[in-house]
């Protein structure tokens, strides 16, 4: 199956901007493959707005969100990979998601648990 978490971030950024409410991205900025703005990142972490308003070419896609903003007037690229969101949420009411950051979208199975491991040792009784 496919990450969830995409799906996530979409569904609460169009649920955040139909309230008319502002949706802020909390980024973890040291995460290899993004690219933001580095003199706004604070303890690794940046928030950014993403208003309809505020940027342009918002692309919000499975693997990475995308979008072209200022910053002090400056036009910039923003790119982040999924796994680098730590959460969305509205900037008036604070009301969104929060992710886990150890969490990973790897969906591999773990390797089935056996239903009847065998003993560590033998078990054995003395019947009288």
């Amino acid at each position: 199956m496919t990450p969830l978490k995409p799906y996530l971030i979409r569904s609460i950024y169009e649920w955040i901007t139909d309230n008319s409410l502002t949706p802020h991205l909390l980024v973890n900025a040291e995460f290899p493959g993004v690219n933001l703005p580095t003199q706004f990142v604070e303890n690794g972490r940046i928030v950014l707005n993403i208003r309809p308003e505020a940027i342009q070419g918002l692309v919000l896609g499975n693997d990475e969100i995308q979008f072209n903003a200022r910053f002090s007037g400056k036009p910039m690229r923003i790119n982040a990979p999924t796994q680098a969101i730590l959460a969305i949420y509205a900037k008036e009411n604070g009301r969104g998601m929060v992710f886990d950051p150890e969490e990973t979208d790897d969906d591999t199975p773990s390797p089935p648990e056996p239903d009847n491991p065998p003993p560590s040792r033998p078990q054995l009784r003395v019947v009288k």
